[in-house]
């Protein structure tokens, strides 16, 4: 629940918090405010993250040299080390990481996390469970808000004001959103308002609803994962259609940097365009 308060503050700290407003990710000066004093005290930021990391990234094969999908090097470094210096860029050092194929090699790089500055540990599935299932294996370890993603994709985004958004809308589950010139092989958002309603999968691009897609990365309430059936299940089909019919479900586009690696002409892309972001 928000509140309406008056504050007392010097011009020229108002003047320097309006320079931050450009409409479109700080919306206005209250905006503004919340996300400074958001990251001044940390406030409900989450701590933990679920990464989906079990994959076996086949059409990345002929490339990979034996390596699992999120040891694939990208500008000198695994693909996965990205995602976790954007975590610990925003705080959150507690990382859980779903391992399935080749789970030893991806272990054995990142180990227990500390030497990345982050506490790192594993829900191993056996046989594959998508992208809802592994949620269940670590469920009594996810009992606040947290942060899940892929382990392949690329993303600068604002973690602070994202959970910020997903705050304002007090759903179940916020999907962060990307634009792309051509949606026609992805999941396309059709939003009302903040609202999403559903995703249309791989629109003719003529037809796409929009350019708005699924970025694979979420802030999501523990209460998701009653959501999930049991055995394989994807979060895309099994759960958000669920959360979007009782409008629990809600979409957060942003412009920073994305990249999907899960092809060779998609990873050389990423290769030379990827800019990182500063820690």
């Amino acid at each position: 629940m928000k509140e309406r308060v008056t504050l007392t503050i010097e011009r020229s700290l108002l003047e320097q918090v309006d320079k931050t407003v450009d409409g479109s990710r700080i919306k206005n000066r209250s905006h503004a405010v919340e996300l400074m004093m958001r990251k001044a005290l940390g406030s409900h930021q989450p701590r933990k993250a679920f990464v989906l990391a079990g994959g076996k990234g086949t059409r990345l094969k002929e490339i990979a040299n034996g390596l699992p999908k999120p040891l694939v090097p990208l500008k000198g470094k695994p693909i996965l080390e990205y995602t976790i210096d954007l975590f610990k860029k925003y705080g959150i050092k507690d990382i859980i990481i779903a391992v399935g194929y080749k789970a030893e090699m991806i272990k054995a790089h990142f180990g227990d996390g500390k030497k990345f500055g982050v506490s790192i540990s594993y829900v191993e599935e056996h046989d594959p469970l998508g992208t809802a299932g592994p949620l269940k294996l670590a469920k009594e370890h996810l009992t606040s808000t947290f942060v899940m993603c892929n382990a392949d994709e690329l993303k600068d985004i604002d973690l602070n004001d994202m959970l910020v958004f997903h705050s304002t809308n007090r759903g179940a589950a916020t999907i962060a959103l990307t634009t792309v010139e051509d949606p026609s092989a992805y999941g396309v958002a059709v939003l009302n308002g903040n609202k999403i309603m559903t995703f249309v999968e791989k629109p003719d691009k003529k037809n796409a609803p929009s350019n708005l897609i699924n970025a694979g990365l979420y802030i999501l309430e523990p209460e998701i994962i009653d959501y999930i059936p049991e055995g394989f299940s994807k979060i895309e089909e099994d759960v958000f259609p669920k959360l979007a019919s009782e409008e629990k479900l809600f979409g957060y586009p942003f412009s920073g940097q994305w990249f999907d690696t899960g092809t060779p002409q998609r990873l050389k892309l990423a290769e030379k365009e990827w800019r990182g972001f500063l820690l």
